[in-house]
């Protein structure tokens, strides 16, 4: 059974256990991809992530950090924050703070007994990542967190347009 699989949708339709928002630190919603999962969440995500402890001024979740909250009106059950860095030209720890945020979010997702995860692809939108630089990182992640954990877990890489689809499905093929 193939447990990772790229999907040219919304991620905000998926039925899946969780989804994962590519957030910023205070989790209060912004553009893009947080943008859509609030508004498709509706009232009731903002609340949760308003009541989450912040761990410095306006800062709920750190740079390569996740946390977790309930999905409100989404099809998920689950709705993972993970924030990924801002691009500075690649010499500021952006791959390794991009690194933690995948894993970090697939620990919470085994935390709470998550069987289906989707990811957008994190820091490539407003952020700026390179996708060229940034889908291997998420693709690495994924499979070396289920060569070490064996218990299912369907990973969807939800890409929002068929470019993006076709860098993931190259970095799954490609053995390095």
């Amino acid at each position: 059974m193939n447990r990772i699989n790229v999907i040219h949708s919304d991620i905000t339709s998926l039925a899946v256990d969780a989804i994962v928002n590519a957030a910023n630190e205070s989790l209060l919603g912004g553009g893009g991809v947080d943008g859509a999962i609030h508004r498709a969440a509706g009232p009731g995500l903002l609340a949760e992530c308003r009541g989450l402890p912040e761990v410095a001024p306006d800062v709920r979740c750190p740079t390569g950090e996740a946390r977790i909250t309930g999905g409100y009106r989404l099809h998920a059950r689950h709705v993972l924050h993970a924030v990924g860095p801002m691009w500075r030209g690649g010499d500021a720890g952006e791959p390794e703070l991009l690194a933690r945020c995948y894993r970090a979010s697939l620990q919470l997702a085994q935390e709470h007994r998550i069987k289906s995860v989707a990811f957008p692809a994190i820091s490539c939108g407003l952020y700026g990542y390179p996708p060229e630089l940034a889908v291997p990182i998420a693709v690495r992640e994924v499979q070396a967190w289920q060569a070490e954990h064996p218990q299912p877990q369907q990973v969807t890489f939800a890409c929002f347009d068929t470019s993006m689809a076709a860098l993931y499905r190259q970095a799954l093929a490609d053995p390095d």
